[in-house]
């Protein structure tokens, strides 16, 4: 692994910002974003839909970044494209060729839960993951970048109606508008050690985040024990790899199955916490 020292100080770096974004975007724990003013000075309060929460809290933080990166002597390069990872390339200002990779991930706790959130994806497995030298849909080679980070937002979704968020307030109101969202919780982690074995949202080639809200903040995914290397390998091959099970063939879908294939020990899964009360699945935010 390159730069190492580096990535380890970036790494204490992040973790420490993180922790005081909640003092930049709320008050009294809830979400000072209210709505969206328009030339009337009327606000139009935010829907609880996920993806514009997802939205606005990047766009909200996007000038505390900004500072950051330039106290700790870097500059910030946004994606070129929405689709794209990642997010934010940090890259050192005096040796250029020492880059970090950070997506900026939202996810809500599950209010039958709450020890749990809905969880997240972390990038994909596709094209760019597996030819570390390719340059599709990421803003520089995989292999550049020095340390592949998730910093991560938490909430708790507020119990608003459907007439409170279609109401229309007018600026001298803006006290008295609702908060959609609320509680926030700020982490940052190595992607590959908040990862979970299974992969993120439908049938698209993205990676899924475990959901135990401890485990993420302490970065105690499937892959905790066993180390990125073996990460890589299993997303790598994800899908690829059959085994003969009842002599019918099957596709590798879990760690475990890996580990016995590779004739690794078993003790090197950490296998994901599963919540109590299981409710019906939803996708996992992007």
């Amino acid at each position: 692994m390159k730069n190492q020292d580096e990535k380890l100080l970036f790494s204490l770096q992040l973790k420490k910002f993180a922790a005081t974004l909640g003092d930049c975007i709320a008050k009294d724990n809830e979400w000072t974003i209210r709505g969206f003013i328009d030339i009337f000075k009327n606000i139009h309060t935010i829907s609880s839909d996920t993806k514009i929460i997802s939205k606005v809290l990047e766009l909200h933080l996007f000038p505390f970044f900004l500072s950051f990166a330039d106290k700790i002597g870097y500059k910030l390069e946004l994606a070129t494209y929405q689709n794209w990872y990642p997010d934010i390339t940090f890259i050192s200002k005096e040796k250029p060729e020492i880059k970090f990779a950070v997506d900026l991930k939202t996810t809500y706790r599950d209010e039958n839960d709450p020890d749990f959130c809905n969880g997240f994806t972390l990038g994909s497995h596709g094209e760019y993951f597996i030819n570390r030298n390719s340059s599709k849909n990421i803003q520089y080679p995989y292999d550049e970048y020095s340390g592949h980070f998730c910093l991560g937002i938490i909430y708790s979704r507020a119990n608003i109606s459907k007439n409170e968020e279609m109401q229309i307030y007018s600026i001298d109101d803006v006290e008295n508008i609702p908060a959609v969202i609320k509680d926030f919780l700020f982490f940052s982690e190595e992607k590959w050690k908040i990862a979970s074995d299974k992969g993120g949202s439908g049938n698209t080639a993205n990676i899924g985040s475990i959901q135990k809200i401890d485990d993420i903040i302490n970065g105690n995914g499937v892959f905790a024990k066993a180390g990125e290397e073996l990460f890589d390998n299993y997303w790598m091959n994800f899908g690829k790899i059959e085994i003969i099970v009842n002599d019918t063939p099957k596709k590798i879908s879990s760690f475990e199955e890996y580990l016995s294939f590779r004739g690794l020990p078993k003790e090197l899964n950490n296998p994901k916490a599963t919540k109590r009360n299981k409710t019906k699945g939803k996708k996992q935010n992007e």
